[in-house]
This record gives C-alpha cells, sequence and structure tokens, in this order.
C-alpha cells in the first residue's frame, strides 16, 4: 500500500502546536521535547491514512530526520533578490515563523542565512503566530526597531497577528499573487523601500 502527502493531509489538521496559539509552550522549547510531542500526531495521522501499526510507529520517528533535511526545502526565485534589496536599502531581515525547533539552522544550510539577521520560530519562542506575544517578543528581542513590517501569506497568522499589535503588514505569494490580496515578494520589497516612513508603535 502506497500512502501519499494527500492521504495524510487531511489527519494533520489538528494536534500542532499551531493550532492552539492561544497557549503557549515554553516547556517544549528545546527539540527533542518539541518533537517527542508531535510524534503522536504523526503517528496517529499514518494510522489514519491506512498504514499498519508497526509502519506508522516508525515512519513517524522519521519525520523529525526527513524534515529538517535541507534538500527536501526550496528557496523560492524571488528569495534572494528580495533579501537583497532590503539590506541594500538600511532594513534587517527577520525570519518569524511557525516551524520547528531547526528552523535556523535550515536558514543557514539553504544559503539565505548571510541575509537574516534573526530567526524566531515558534518551537523555541514557545508561541505561535498570531498570538501577539510572538511579534512582541521578536522586536523585544530586535531592540524594539523605529520601523517594521511583517510579510508573509498567511492573512490570519501573519497580516493579522502583526497588524494586532500595529505593525504594517503585506500578503504575498510568491509564486502567483492572488489579485487584490496579495502581491509578490519583489513588489512588497518595493513597497517596503519607498514607505520608509511607517514607524513602529511602542510594543
Amino acid at each position: 500500500m502506497r500512502i501519499g502527502r494527500d492521504d495524510i493531509r487531511p489527519f494533520l489538521q489538528t494536534g500542532f502546536p499551531w493550532h492552539r496559539h492561544d497557549d503557549g509552550h515554553e516547556h517544549l522549547a528545546d527539540a527533542d521535547s518539541w518533537w517527542a510531542e508531535l510524534e503522536p500526531v504523526f503517528r496517529t495521522a499514518l494510522l489514519g491514512a491506512g498504514a499498519a501499526p508497526a509502519l506508522a510507529q516508525r515512519a513517524a520517528q522519521l519525520v523529525r530526520h526527513r524534515f529538517t533535511a535541507a534538500d527536501k526545502w526550496a528557496v523560492f526565485p524571488e528569495t534572494l533578490p528580495s533579501l537583497r534589496a532590503t539590506m541594500r536599502a538600511g532594513w534587517r531581515n527577520a525570519v518569524l515563523s511557525n516551524h520547528v525547533p531547526e528552523l535556523a539552522q535550515l536558514v543557514t544550510e539553504l544559503q539565505i542565512g548571510r541575509y537574516v539577521d534573526a530567526v524566531f520560530s515558534s518551537a523555541v519562542v514557545g508561541w505561535e503566530k498570531p498570538n501577539p506575544r510572538f511579534f512582541r517578543d521578536a522586536i523585544w528581542a530586535m531592540d524594539r526597531p523605529a520601523r517594521s513590517w511583517m510579510v508573509g501569506d498567511n492573512l490570519v497568522a501573519d497580516v493579522g497577528g502583526a497588524e494586532n499589535v500595529g505593525i504594517p503588514a503585506i500578503l504575498v505569494h510568491p509564486e502567483q499573487p492572488r489579485s487584490g490580496t496579495a502581491v509578490g515578494l519583489l513588489e512588497a520589497v518595493a513597497k517596503i523601500v519607498i514607505d520608509g516612513s511607517t514607524r513602529l508603535p511602542c510594543l
């Protein structure tokens, strides 16, 4: 029996920390604890998709290794030009993501670390977007910059979360901009670079 992504996806709609973004999880801030908490979620999803119990157990234990392998990830074509453009304009770049503990390592291995000043993964921070605590902690860690933008592809977690604490946000879709709601990364960068007067409120 072959089980694919579409078979598993319906069983991964709950159980992750970002599905409970109102709750902090600072007790999972070390990688081993975080993955141990998620392993039953993977196992249950595999069982739901039809995997035999022994196979589901073995596969669930492999998720951490496979998911954090840099060769399983790809950088969008617009990413590097966008990061370079903001750097040249004097901005600092930070990654804020609902992600795994190894996110900072992935950023480095994907050759974009040199263009990023800080990486904030929810698995390490202990809070999930759109929780205001995530954004406030990141802003404080960045020494409360006078100007700030959030650029993301999720209307609720990225745009709504940032705007709820007074940070202007831009919804993007790197490959196919959705007319009226989202722009490409380079368009977002142009807006940020041009609109240099936006001020960040005291958080």
